[in-house]
């Protein structure tokens, strides 16, 4: 790892996490970590460029087929990819087929760039992602593989207790909240050699007072009605909500602080 690096340019592959869903602008748009670590780049790099490739809602097999190419032809000096996640959470998921995706998707970006970087994603506690938990890790365990074989950086999101604490996630509980997003931002520009803005990143928010049973229930029910069975119906019919999605910025282009707000 390099120590106070100056990369020019960074691409973004992945899905909703990437995109930066639920980092809400007041536009309507999403934010995200991604986008908060081009500005970042950008503040010491005149002329840095960013592009980024993710849609919600992509598979693996998608990622690879419509973002992985198009990148690793940008010549960026830093790629991060994040994939597979989506997979996990589908009902019935080829975890082998999964995990070949992902190398594919690897073994095509590493040579492609500086410096990849890859994550385990970061993973909140509660009964409904509870089932996916082993495949969550199987993913991870073939990113740490990956990233040794390919010299790649792993950033471990999926082991910092801030990340997993309920407070950090927007009511559909399968998104990062605003300060979520700048943690994982924080992460990332760690690992890339920067100095550290918040050391403490990964450390939990202060205890707060739980909710009382009838506020939680009422927030089980919203959960339930406004996010859960919407989400269950998207998995069972085939469908995504990235479907006719375009890139979020699709081209390579340079950052401007503008851009940020």
């Amino acid at each position: 790892m390099q120590t106070n690096p100056a990369h020019t340019s960074l691409v973004a592959v992945g899905d909703s996490f990437t995109e930066g869903m639920s980092d809400l602008l007041p536009d309507g748009s999403y934010r995200g970590w991604a986008d908060l670590l081009a500005a970042r780049m950008a503040a010491r790099t005149p002329g840095f460029r960013y592009a980024n490739l993710a849609v919600r809602g992509k598979l693996i097999g998608q990622i690879v087929e419509e973002q992985v190419g198009v990148a690793a032809a940008m010549g960026a000096d830093v790629i991060t990819l994040v994939g597979g996640l989506n997979d996990t959470l589908r009902p019935k998921c080829d975890m082998g087929r999964v995990k070949g995706l992902l190398t594919e998707a690897v073994e095509q970006l590493a040579p492609a760039c500086k410096q990849l970087v890859l994550m385990r994603s970061p993973g909140r506690q509660g009964p409904v992602l509870e089932r996916f938990r082993p495949r969550m890790e199987e993913l991870f365990a073939c990113v740490e593989e990956l990233a040794a074989r390919h010299d790649a950086l792993v950033v471990d999101l999926y082991g910092a207790p801030a990340l997993s604490d309920p407070r950090l996630w927007d009511v559909d509980r399968l998104h990062l909240t605003a300060e979520g997003h700048r943690r994982v931002a924080e992460a990332v520009w760690q690992a890339l050699g920067y100095e550290a803005e918040d050391p403490d990143w990964h450390v939990a928010p202060p205890p707060a007072l739980p909710p009382g049973w009838v506020a939680r229930r009422v927030a089980d029910v919203r959960f339930t009605r406004q996010h859960l069975l919407p989400w269950i119906g998207r998995r069972l019919t085939g469908r995504s909500s990235g479907d006719g999605r375009p890139a979020k910025r699709p081209e390579l282009l340079p950052y401007l602080m503008d851009d940020a707000e």
